[in-house]
C-alpha cells in the first residue's frame, strides 16, 4: 500500500469527466487500498480517485465518528438513482481545496447503485453526513467541485487564492 498524492485546484484534472471502472480485479483492489490509506493520511473522509489523478468512477468513504472503529466504505461506478425532497446544510470542504470551507445545500437522503469492492451490484440509501458526502464524492467524478455549490463571488476568490498558490508552488 502506498499514500498517493493529492491533485488540488486549480489542476484541470479536477474538471475531467471519470471513466466507469471496467474490471474488479487484484489491481484494482490495490489502488482501493492505497485510495482508503490517502484518505486516512490526509486526513478525510471521503476520496474520489481522480483527486489522486485516476479519472476512474470509484470513490472511498469513511464517516466515522471520531470513537468509533474505522468503516471505509467503497463506491464501484456509483450513479445517484434517487433523491429525497428535504434539503440539508452541511459545511463541506475537500482535500483538493485545503483548508476552506463553505456551507452547502444538498438534498438530505439519497439512493445510490454501484459495485462494490468484489464486484457485486448493491443500492445504498444513505442520510445525513454520509448522504452529503457520496453527493461530494460522485461530484468529483463528474468533474464537479462543491465551491460549484456556492456563489459565482466566493468561488472566483478560491479559484483565484488557489491559482496564485499554485504559482507560487512552481516558483519556489
Amino acid at each position: 500500500m502506498s499514500i498517493k498524492p493529492i491533485i488540488y485546484l486549480p489542476d484541470p484534472i479536477l474538471r475531467q469527466q471519470s471513466q466507469p471502472v471496467e474490471r474488479v480485479d487484484q489491481e484494482l483492489e490495490r489502488f482501493i487500498e492505497d485510495m482508503i490509506e490517502t484518505m486516512y493520511d490526509a486526513p478525510g473522509i471521503g476520496l474520489a480517485a481522480i483527486q489522486v489523478g485516476v479519472p476512474r468512477r470509484l470513490l472511498v468513504i469513511d464517516v466515522a465518528g471520531k470513537d468509533e472503529p474505522r468503516n471505509p466504505q467503497v463506491f464501484i461506478n456509483p450513479e445517484l438513482v434517487a433523491t429525497g425532497d428535504e434539503m440539508n446544510v452541511y459545511e463541506e470542504g475537500c482535500l483538493s481545496i485545503p483548508d476552506y470551507y463553505a456551507e452547502v445545500e444538498r438534498p438530505e437522503a439519497i439512493t445510490v447503485r454501484h459495485l462494490d469492492r468484489d464486484g457485486k451490484e448493491r443500492v445504498t440509501e444513505a442520510d445525513g453526513l454520509l448522504a452529503t458526502c457520496l453527493q461530494h464524492e460522485i461530484d468529483h467524478l463528474n468533474g464537479v467541485l462543491f465551491i460549484d455549490h456556492i456563489s459565482k463571488l466566493k468561488r472566483d476568490m478560491v479559484v483565484r487564492k488557489f491559482t496564485k498558490l499554485a504559482r507560487q508552488r512552481v516558483t519556489a
